[in-house]
């Protein structure tokens, strides 16, 4: 098999909407792979919070943004040809050893390595992306290392009511009790630069399918880039989880996804809610959540046949597709 990168040389012809897709893991990594199949101009903005794993030890040892959620964004922009199926393989690789190496990214180890030599993330991130032929492109949503503070109540089983802090996206994200809110440290980190300049222009603005707490709402709590998503002219979509997140979510209906959402960003309107056909148990009650954001429901068929709740990249796309091509043609009509 010869794998052979694109020589390029002809101007790419554009087609689809210009979409920003905002997250973090593999929410995100679900959207944009269904995305790339859309539209050929994608952004991904993306969380720089964690502090697990390869990230977390990278950002220690050397106080860069956590590369591992920049790293899925970029492997799911790869694309379906040989080219781009062995790249995705090539930078989500581990190591697995007994010394250093182990269980770090290979993904995680180029984006840092490729930042000491440049001395810029975001010219980093777009080496990688053509380095690999991503179908769009992947920026962070600040320029410093962010931590998540959470209010949790529920952790002491003789006092249910008292809500205690808990720090991190690991412990977050795995939190044993009741997430009342999320906060950021430091509380108003700056935006980056070019990702606020990307929901500016935007048409589509694509919030989840993610971790609710820790990849989708701290998005809304950097204030450039939550008064640019405010301020933005393009429509925002929300796509919705296909279940609870044990931990983050646990017991969390699809309308209390969006009353936590408004809970977090007071202004943001939404045009479309977008949830999967078979885990709507209320449509009535959603669609009026959604009218709450100012938005309308869209039920479709998003989900795997395999009984997991992880979307199926076409079926997702294919949705997508249908509601941009819907209100573009609305638009035309007016």
């Amino acid at each position: 098999m010869t794998i052979r990168p694109d020589d390029g040389g002809r101007a790419p012809t554009r087609h689809g909407p210009r979409v920003v897709a905002l997250g973090g893991g593999h929410g995100l990594a679900a959207s944009l792979s269904a995305l790339r199949r859309v539209t050929d101009q994608l952004t991904a903005v993306v969380t720089v919070a964690d502090n697990g794993g390869s990230s977390g030890r990278l950002r220690k040892e050397f106080g860069v943004l956590p590369p591992g959620d920049l790293r899925m964004a970029l492997a799911a922009l790869c694309g379906d040809d040989p080219w781009g199926r062995t790249w995705a393989d090539v930078v989500q690789h581990r190591f697995k050893s007994g010394g250093e190496l182990h269980d770090h990214a290979l993904g995680n180890l180029l984006i840092v390595a490729i930042n000491e030599l440049l001395g810029d993330q975001v010219a980093a991130l777009d080496l990688v992306g053509k380095l690999l032929r991503a179908h769009g492109r992947v920026l962070p949503m600040a320029v410093v290392p962010l931590d998540i503070e959470a209010e949790v109540a529920g952790l002491d089983p003789e006092h249910p009511r008292e809500a205690r802090t808990v720090r991190g996206q690991v412990s977050v994200a795995t939190a044993r009790g009741q997430i009342i809110s999320v906060s950021l440290v430091p509380p108003s980190p700056p935006a980056c630069p070019e990702a606020v300049a990307a929901v500016l222009d935007a048409e589509w603005i694509v919030l989840g399918p993610g971790s609710w707490f820790s990849s989708v709402i701290p998005h809304l709590l950097v204030p450039e880039l939550a008064e640019a998503l405010v301020s933005t002219s393009a429509r925002k979509l929300v796509a919705l989880n296909l279940a609870p997140q044990p931990g983050e979510t646990s017991n969390f209906s699809p309308e209390t996804h969006l009353d936590v959402l408004a809970a977090h960003a007071p202004g943001l309107n939404v045009d479309v809610v977008l949830a999967d056909s078979g885990v709507v148990a209320k449509t009535d009650t959603l669609r009026s959540a959604a009218g709450d954001l100012g938005g309308e429901l869209v039920l479709a068929s998003v989900a795997m046949d395999d009984g997991t709740a992880r979307h199926d990249p076409d079926l997702l796309a294919t949705a997508f597709d249908s509601i941009f091509a819907a209100h573009a043609n609305a638009l035309r009509m007016r």
